[in-house]
């Protein structure tokens, strides 16, 4: 005997089949599915000959299912039943839920704390955070949205900026207790926490030290300014933060900032998702609330208010 094939008709008519059997008419078939009846009856004539037996009697206002009809569609709908609930399962999964790959200090220091207000207002949107210090391809990977350190320009994405990359020199209020700092030259008499980093060249500079040589010191780079920033916290020398990350730690006295000069960058701090994904409600969502929250700051002088010295 023969073997049966194994292989499924087309998708296409099993789909026009599945209409066509649960209205019980190609009309209605066709309305459902944006075709036109001429195509529904093709396809359904294509299916009729792949199975070798008629799947519907014709009849002038109305189309009713053979017997061999009525054995396939009870099976063909369910079929397509767990395909819409699967469909529709993940749907729902990619709209409630956002995942954000981000830096490590931007998301211990400004955005997580934050998050509760965002919670808050999108209650139905869960948050999942990655952190990465390599650049993750949005466009091929699982993430809604990223939070990049650079100047804004990279193909394919959206990008708005968040602030600016400041840095300045910040230490424990107890490791200058008994020092009278006159002149940034003096920080040089105590430890520097991560010297290779160049924007300590950077920021001599910018307060009239071109010529200062860090090349010498001990290398102890602790890698991510979170964890510099609790170093210089914790007394172990002096260490270059950017005052919007770690705003409360000056208001409190916990850092200290001695001298008034900034070092900055090209390279700030921006939101970015891929523009393909400019619709998605979820993501219009946090885009709006994370730049409101970077004008309430704005607004606030919560920076502002931190950057003179001893405030």
């Amino acid at each position: 005997m023969p073997k049966s094939s194994s292989k499924l008709p087309p998708m296409s008519a099993v789909r026009v089949f599945e209409a066509a059997a649960r209205h019980q008419s190609f009309t209605r078939a066709a309305e459902e599915l944006g075709m036109t009846q001429a195509a529904v009856s093709y396809q359904i004539k294509m299916l009729e000959d792949r199975v070798g037996a008629p799947l519907f009697v014709r009849m002038p206002r109305q189309v009713m299912l053979t017997a061999r009809g009525q054995q396939l569609a009870p099976a063909v709908t369910e079929a397509f039943d767990a395909l819409r609930a699967a469909f529709a399962s993940v749907e729902e999964m990619v709209q409630s839920v956002l995942s954000i790959t981000t830096l490590s200090t931007f998301a211990s220091n400004w955005l997580i704390p934050r998050l509760g207000r965002f919670q808050q207002i999108f209650p139905n949107i869960a948050v999942q955070i990655s952190v990465a210090q390599n650049v993750v391809d949005l466009g091929q990977s699982e993430f809604d949205l990223g939070i990049r350190s650079g100047d804004g320009e990279w193909p394919g994405l959206e990008a708005y900026p968040l602030f600016p990359n400041h840095f300045t020199p910040v230490c424990s209020p107890d490791l200058i207790r008994d020092v009278e700092l006159k002149e940034p030259a003096d920080i040089l008499k105590f430890p520097i926490i991560s010297p290779s980093d160049p924007w300590w060249k950077d920021w001599f500079t910018a307060a009239g030290m071109p010529d200062v040589d860090l090349s010498r010191r001990l290398d102890n780079s602790l890698g991510v300014q979170q964890f510099e920033g609790m170093a210089a916290m914790a007394g172990q020398g002096f260490a270059l933060i950017n005052p919007f990350f770690f705003p409360a730690d000056l208001a409190a006295g916990r850092l200290v900032q001695p001298f008034d000069v900034m070092g900055t960058t090209s390279r700030g701090y921006w939101l970015v998702y891929p523009k393909k994904r400019k619709r998605s409600p979820k993501i219009e969502a946090f885009r709006d609330w994370i730049l409101s929250e970077v004008a309430g700051d704005a607004e606030k002088g919560t920076i502002a208010a931190h950057i003179k010295t001893g405030t």
